[in-house]
């Protein structure tokens, strides 16, 4: 089989350079086009497979249309589309567009994934886009969304009732995987010290990931001073990359906040066994893998509702989802997690095995065949 993945946000995370490489290992031959205005902006070396293409400039992206005619003159000018058997675009907008143009062109199928900037930004404000998103989704082979909350979204604001039934039955979804790091390293034990600091209200919190206003950190920070009045003792670990000197500066001034530099995931493994609970309450999140690699750890989380990892799990399974603007709903998960933290934390090295990338590269290697087989069954009729 061969693929061609558009994905715009490739270079921004090393998952997908992951993901491609599982599909590798189960014989799919992967081509990835990596549409953008500055392929300097990259936290990873892109492998052999890539194309990456500074087809636009910035302000390309103020108008639509334009950015993507740039993007599919890219396309056509290095690959043979008819050449391959899918493609996957890995956003509903800038990639699932092309690749709807590409297969109306060449009649080649293609599967679409719907994720944060889908759901914050474009269907929410680009209101004008809304009947283009819609008809991407109707002319998809699959639709795949990272969560049932993302789903149930876009279903419930977007979706006209006419087109619901047609859509679920193509419509899958499927969790992003995590670095095999974390499912090897299980932790096994939580230590009697860890359990006797809890029995005395002593509570070591911690967050990694970008220090920016998303992430809401500071709102973590005032539940903390709720708790601190009620008697329990608490220290804070930030560690992150600055992308807000502003948020950074609030978020040091806190004198029971501890902030580390990014750490490698050799060293972050440590940290995250030193702390009792993980709290990211972000205003968006298209997933949060620091979510599932601090549960591999036997760490309970605490997730924002209505984004990416709500709805991974049963509520209360391994934490609590909670409103983002509520500095008490992140105080009550807190003490709630407590009450039965042990079996929070077993909990979570359980389910975190649902992330094995793996196994999701062959739930999307089932997808992709599925698609092949009844695309050669209508040629045949």
């Amino acid at each position: 089989m061969k693929l061609l993945h558009i994905n715009c946000n490739y270079l921004g995370t090393p998952l997908h350079q992951i993901m491609a490489e599982h599909l590798t290992n189960l014989n799919i031959e992967n081509h990835i086009f990596v549409p953008t205005y500055d392929k300097t902006q990259t936290v990873i070396k892109p492998n052999s497979n890539v194309t990456v293409s500074e087809c636009f400039a910035k302000w390309d992206r103020l108008v639509f249309d334009h950015k993507q005619t740039k993007i599919l003159k890219s396309i056509d000018s290095q690959f043979h589309i008819k050449t391959f058997d899918c493609i996957h675009a890995y956003t509903l907008f800038t990639d699932g567009n092309c690749a709807m143009r590409l297969s109306e062109t060449y009649r080649v199928p293609y599967v679409v994934a719907i994720r944060n900037t889908d759901v914050n930004y474009f269907l929410k404000y680009m209101v004008h886009l809304r009947r283009r998103g819609i008809k991407i989704m109707r002319n998809a082979a699959a639709i795949f969304f990272l969560s049932d909350s993302y789903k149930n979204q876009i279903f419930n604001k977007y979706v006209p009732k006419k087109y619901q039934t047609e859509l679920l039955k193509k419509s899958y979804v499927i969790p992003n995987g995590i670095d095999d790091f974390w499912l090897n390293h299980l932790v096994k034990n939580m230590d009697l010290p860890h359990t006797c600091r809890l029995m005395n209200k002593e509570l070591n919190l911690i967050y990694a990931g970008r220090i920016d206003r998303n992430k809401n950190i500071i709102t973590t920070q005032k539940a903390i001073k709720i708790l601190e009045k009620e008697g329990y003792k608490i220290s804070f670990t930030v560690i992150g990359k600055i992308e807000n000197k502003k948020v950074f500066n609030r978020i040091i001034s806190d004198k029971n906040t501890n902030y580390l530099e990014p750490l490698p995931k050799e060293e972050l493994i440590d940290i995250y066994r030193k702390n009792d609970i993980f709290v990211m309450p972000s205003f968006t999140e298209s997933f949060g893998l620091v979510y599932a690699e601090a549960m591999s750890q036997g760490l309970p989380v605490i997730y924002t509702a209505g984004q990416g990892f709500d709805g991974q799990f049963e509520e209360g399974t391994v934490g609590y989802h909670i409103d983002p603007k509520n500095i008490y709903d992140i105080v009550r998960a807190i003490k709630k997690i407590l009450i039965n933290y042990d079996v929070f934390c077993e909990n979570c090295k359980i389910k975190v095995l649902k992330f094995s990338w793996k196994s999701i590269a062959e739930t999307y290697c089932e997808i992709y065949n599925s698609i092949l087989l009844g695309r050669f069954t209508n040629e045949q009729n």
